[in-house]
């Protein structure tokens, strides 16, 4: 048919515009490794901000109990992307790191006030007895809780904490507003460079599914795995 044709000729012109003219394909391999590199390392900090906050909410200290409180409704009660910008505008305003560290910081900081709240319940999952269990055989609170509590708890919470991980991912993509040029933004510049929307957008949208079925993939395994090390 000669509108396939017409079609497919149309196609690898503007293929040809948005990607392989000056290279731009590579703002698209740059942006993906911008990606990698914010969501990884919030992750990680999210992590371990998260952990401590849990156990600020968890403590009988009325002080911690109260800063883990006040930061869990603060972080969850207001947008990310104005956390970012007062974080890398105002908080780090004077201070000249790379922008994917402020940014990783921004949102690791955001994070940590959702896994605190996955840490929490998964602790609280777990029951009492095994607690007293642990005190029974000598052991002491950290260690109750580091050897007892934490490694069934994350085993309960992992599925959620995969999930918070994949959720971070996609929230990087407002990174543009501090002038990280993600995978997003790399499709805003070949979008606003050759006033053609529908590839770049496209792209990038195909960028970010591949790229959570292939670590919704791997979490999985490791979630089986945890699963059947359970039933033996």
């Amino acid at each position: 048919m000669a509108w396939i044709s017409e079609w497919w000729a149309n196609f690898q012109a503007d293929f040809v515009t948005c990607f392989i003219t000056q290279d731009r394909y590579k703002l698209l391999i740059d942006g993906f490794g911008v990606t990698i590199k914010v969501a990884f390392a919030a992750t990680i900090l999210g992590i371990l901000i998260g952990f401590l906050i849990a156990m600020c909410n968890l403590s009988k200290i009325r002080l911690l109990k109260l800063i883990g409180g006040v930061y869990t409704d603060v972080i969850r009660g207001t947008p990310s992307v104005t956390q970012l910008m007062i974080i890398y505008f105002g908080v780090f305003a004077k201070i000249y790191w790379d922008k994917w560290i402020i940014a990783a910081i921004a949102f690791g900081i955001n994070s940590g006030a959702y896994v605190a709240e996955i840490f929490r319940a998964g602790i609280l999952s777990i029951d009492k007895g095994q607690t007293e269990a642990g005190r029974s055989l000598g052991l002491s609170s950290f260690q109750t809780m580091t050897r007892i509590i934490l490694p069934q708890a994350i085993k309960n919470i992992f599925p959620t904490l995969c999930n918070e991980f994949i959720v971070l991912i996609k929230e990087t993509a407002i990174v543009g507003y501090v002038g990280l040029v993600d995978i997003q933004k790399a499709g805003d510049y070949i979008k606003s460079a050759t006033f053609k929307p529908w590839l770049p957008l496209l792209s990038v949208a195909v960028i970010y599914y591949v790229l959570i079925k292939i670590l919704n993939l791997g979490l999985k395994r490791i979630e089986n795995r945890l699963r059947r090390s359970d039933v033996r």
